[in-house]
This record gives structure tokens, sequence and C-alpha cells, in this order.
């Protein structure tokens, strides 16, 4: 019975060997959000890990002297505002007199159709000025609006057009200085390093009881939990489901090639 023992013990441990590329965890496509010339490129940063630089600048000036402008408009907008303010705070006294000029005097018998009659254009007249005043304060008022929003669309243009990288690598630069880029052009290739992953084909029997299973990396055990498991087969490998283990500051190097075995956990 023990020699029956101690032939099924490596059986139970054996398990269907895997080889898979540690990969960064997140590799990402940047492309232009705008239309424009390329005015800088660090084409000296391609192939290197930036914690924080600037990489690619598209031509923002036309946008600065368009935003300098608009400021100088609002500048003098709040200036007619407040001139127009002051009118209106003029036209309205002058307007409610004449409405209680008009009104009493259309009340007195004694009084002229004419004196009437001046008196209620007087009253006319100055209500036209006094609402007209009132208009144009609310026109200034919505010009301002749009200035302001169009001051938010600069902004965010000249931002688009500053791209800058964090804590990312290189990979890639696709663009140089003086070229024109569109909309939705690629100009670089960034990849997070600060994580990686392994990517496995496991097949159906595999699965069974996986969490129970240790994993071992170059027949080294580890701690390592797969992530991720597709609920349908590849479409590459169609009898086989993709599975994903993510490591953590990985001190391999990576695209190199490791070993994956899960095996039964030993029992104590």
């Amino acid at each position: 019975m023990k020699i029956l023992i101690l032939i099924l013990t490596p059986l139970l441990l054996f398990s269907k060997v895997h080889y898979a590329k540690l990969e960064p965890i997140e590799t990402i496509t940047l492309k232009s959000a705008i239309s424009a010339q390329v005015t800088l490129v660090k084409m000296k940063l391609e192939g290197k890990r930036v914690s924080k630089d600037i990489i690619i600048k598209l031509d923002s000036r036309l946008d600065h002297i368009k935003l300098k402008s608009i400021k100088e408009s609002i500048t003098l907008i709040k200036k007619m505002l407040n001139t127009n303010r002051e009118i209106l705070s003029t036209l309205e006294d002058s307007f409610s007199r004449q409405e209680e000029y008009y009104n009493r005097i259309d009340t007195i018998q004694s009084a002229s159709q004419t004196q009437k009659n001046n008196a209620f254009y007087s009253f006319v007249n100055s209500k036209t000025q006094y609402l007209s005043t009132k208009e144009k304060i609310d026109s200034l008022k919505k010009q301002l609006v749009d200035l302001n929003y169009q001051i938010a669309l600069l902004k965010d243009s000249i931002s688009k057009k500053t791209i800058s990288v964090k804590n990312r690598f290189i990979d890639k630069i696709f663009v140089n200085r003086g070229d024109y880029v569109n909309m939705g052009t690629p100009l670089a290739q960034l990849k997070d390093l600060t994580s990686a992953k392994l990517v496995l084909f496991l097949e159906a029997d595999e699965l069974k009881n996986i969490k129970n299973r240790r994993i071992y990396i170059d027949n080294k055990g580890t701690n390592y939990k797969i992530s991720k498991i597709w609920s349908v087969t590849d479409e590459k490998y169609i009898s086989s489901y993709r599975a994903e283990i993510l490591i953590k500051n990985p001190k391999e190097l990576f695209s190199k090639l490791l070993k994956v075995e899960f095996k039964k956990k030993k029992k104590r």
C-alpha cells in the first residue's frame, strides 16, 4: 500500500506545461484629438521609460492669438455693460416719472388732448428707450456667455495640442516635426510597465478546480492567481480558453518566455 501511494503522489502533482510571454499590462496608442501641424517631437524619448514629460506638441499659435483677442473683447463688453447699466438706471427713473405724469394728466378733465397726447408719447418713448437698453444689456450678457464658451473650446484645443506622458514606456513615436496630422492620426505607442500579464490558453479540463491549484513559474511556486478567464473559447485556439495572470512590479524582462504550471496544492 505504501508503494502504491508513492507511485500515485507524482501523478497527482503532474500538470500540463505552458509557455507564456511576459507582456506589459497595457499597450496604448495615442491618437490626435485635433487637426494641426506637429511643431515638436522628442524622438530621444523613444524606447525609454518616462516619469513625466511632453513628447509631442501641435501648432497652437493661432489658438493663443484668438484667446488673447477674445479676452480683450470680454474686457470691452464688460465696460459696455457697466455703461449701459448706468444708462438703464437713469432711464428707469425717467420712465417711472413719465408714466406717473401720464397717468395723472390722463385723469385731469381740464387738460387738453394735445397735452395728454404729448404726455403719452413721452411716456412711450421713455419706455421704449428703457426696454431697448435693457435688451442691449441682455444681448451683451449673451455675448459674454458665447465668448466664455469659445475660451473653453480654445483652452481645450490648446491642451489637446500638448501631448504629455506620465509613468509610461515610449515604445514608438509615429510622427515627425513638420507633419500635419488629422483627428484620429496615431501619434505614439505607450506601454504600462508597472504591471505585467501572462496570457495562457487552457483546455476545459484544466479549468476544473483551477482555484485550488498553485501557479508555478519557471519551476518556482508563487502566490499569483488567475486574474481573468474568458467564458468562450478563443477564435484562434478553438478548443482552449484564454486566461491571464497579473504580475505586479515584474522583475523579469518583458517579452521573456516563462514556463507556467498549475499544480495541486500539497496538503500540510
